[in-house]
């Protein structure tokens, strides 16, 4: 039976329609895909830059999962601080094969490494209509909102929001958070650990309760057990998204409703429910007279409602997320800064006894104090060059807005620039051939003259995007190991495996196991 003239017209009037459309969507995807990742590439080949090859749709991304799944299987000796072809493989190799400028491909972009720390601090410094936050993988959005992602006004006005809860004079308002948090980790080790010989422990645990404690102390006062549940349900996503980073990435996998992206939303709406009535009970109390109590959500929210009397304020939904941001920015660095520097001060006794030595002349064994934790400088050597070995962030990432010129090399708009911080610490040609050993000795005048070259160290960034909580996460840090030192003598378990590896931030992959001993 044929087809009637009329059928025949619909049929070629949706052709006509559909076709044109098909074809536009095939010459996009044609162009995204292929087109313009090899424009990019000519371009950066052109002005001299080596890389990689660019390989449709995927890029080096199979290769970034390989190498990454192989060097955790690798631990490394006992006492080598040489991390970065362990913690960042695949960029360590094509900085080693192709040169301290060359790029690399994530998916369809091209990510150029930047080594040079002048040109470093040129990137970060830019404003945003030169260089924006690249757009993160889903499963990464799926758990960093607020500060860390936002851009142009959006960013300036979150920034001015939160500013005043982290000036000096509120920070100093908040040490006795800081010691009362460390006080349970001290009464908690001391009950585990007995009066004679010593106890292997792995501290990793205890330390990220003691850096939760802080945040909810900090961050939300007297609505402190309501904190600690929140960041309860925040690790348990974490720890039920963190696989998907040592896998290929699939578009669309997580909106599919698979066991593991169903407790994770449900999760989320655990924790926006708690956060938003914690939110909520406190805007009304603050309308009511009440003060701000001096935690992060009260001076937070103070600060928010002035800002909305001028400009407009964040809404319900963006506190919720900055306030998660408290916990995922402020828990987890501190936490691996003070676990790394357990574990290098195990290696190294010697800069233990100094550490300790120095604490107990500064506090004897009382709390420690503001005042005093500005005299602390053999503990503050320590903790840069910690945070030079082992940087908790270990890159970052800039992508151009528009053509420019950096270092002689004009860039076209869509290139991601890599600004590996952990390569950048570890560079012989910046800190000197002794640059992959513990010397806290190198900051004893300060970190401006700690490198060979201005600007090397960059543990907290630089520029308009500079660590917020910088001052916040060294005061605590600064607390926390004197408290320590001022208790307990430590050493490496010979069950310790030395492995670095890099999920959020660059953590002990097997523990930080230590024989903890009582003093």
């Amino acid at each position: 039976m044929q087809a009637g003239p009329f059928v025949v017209r619909v049929m070629m009037m949706i052709w006509v329609v559909v076709l044109p459309v098909l074809l536009v969507w095939v010459w996009r995807t044609w162009e995204k895909l292929w087109l313009t990742p090899r424009r990019l590439e000519r371009e950066l080949r052109r002005q001299g830059l080596s890389g990689t090859r660019y390989r449709i749709f995927y890029g080096d991304s199979k290769d970034f999962v390989r190498l990454s799944n192989d060097a955790r299987s690798r631990p490394l000796p006992l006492h080598c601080h040489d991390i970065g072809a362990r913690v960042l493989p695949l960029y360590h190799n094509i900085i080693k094969d192709h040169g301290k400028i060359s790029f690399t491909w994530f998916g369809t972009s091209p990510r150029v490494s930047l080594m040079d720390p002048e040109l470093v601090r040129e990137v970060l410094s830019k404003k945003f209509s030169y260089f924006e936050q690249p757009k993160l993988t889903p499963f990464t959005k799926y758990i960093f909102q607020g500060l860390l992602i936002h851009e142009g006004e959006k960013w300036a006005k979150h920034r001015r929001i939160l500013n005043p809860a982290f000036h000096l004079e509120k920070l100093k308002l908040m040490v006795p958070a800081f010691s009362s948090s460390c006080v349970e980790l001290i009464r908690r080790w001391n009950k585990m650990i007995p009066n004679e010989g010593y106890m292997e422990l792995d501290v990793c645990p205890d330390v990220q309760i003691f850096t939760q404690e802080v945040i909810s102390r900090t961050a939300f006062g007297s609505s402190y057990e309501e904190g600690r549940r929140i960041f309860q349900l925040v690790t348990e996503k974490l720890q039920l998204i963190s696989p998907a980073f040592h896998s290929v990435y699939i578009p669309g996998y997580r909106f599919l409703p698979t066991p593991l992206n169903k407790k994770a939303s449900q999760l989320d709406k655990e924790i926006a429910r708690i956060l938003r009535g914690m939110i909520e009970k406190r805007e009304k109390a603050i309308r009511m007279g009440e003060g701000s109590n001096n935690d992060l959500l009260g001076l937070l929210l103070e600060s928010n409602m002035k800002e909305n009397e001028e400009h407009g304020s964040m809404s319900i939904e963006d506190v919720i997320e900055e306030c998660k941001l408290f916990y995922l920015a402020g828990q987890e660095t501190t936490s691996v800064l003070l676990t790394w520097t357990m574990i290098l001060l195990s290696m190294h006794p010697n800069w233990q006894d100094k550490a300790r030595e120095e604490v107990l002349q500064v506090f004897g064994k009382n709390t420690p104090n503001m005042n005093g934790l500005s005299s602390l400088k053999i503990v503050t050597m320590i903790l840069y060059e910690v945070l030079r070995l082992y940087s908790p962030v270990a890159n970052m990432l800039r992508k151009s807005c528009k053509t420019m010129e950096i270092g002689g090399i004009t860039y076209p708009a869509g290139v991601i620039f890599l600004l590996p911080m952990l390569f950048i610490h570890h560079d012989t040609e910046f800190w000197g051939e002794d640059a992959k050993e513990f010397k806290p000795e190198r900051f004893a005048e300060g970190i401006s003259k700690a490198s060979k070259v201005a600007g090397a160290f960059l543990p907290f960034n630089v520029g308009p995007r500079v660590c917020l909580g910088q001052n916040f996460a060294m005061i605590e840090a600064k607390i926390g190991l004197s408290m320590i030192l001022q208790h307990f003598c430590f050493e490496l378990s010979p069950s310790y495996i030395h492995a670095p590896h890099n999920v959020f931030t660059v953590q002990p992959q097997h523990g930080a196991q230590l024989k903890m001993q009582k003093l």
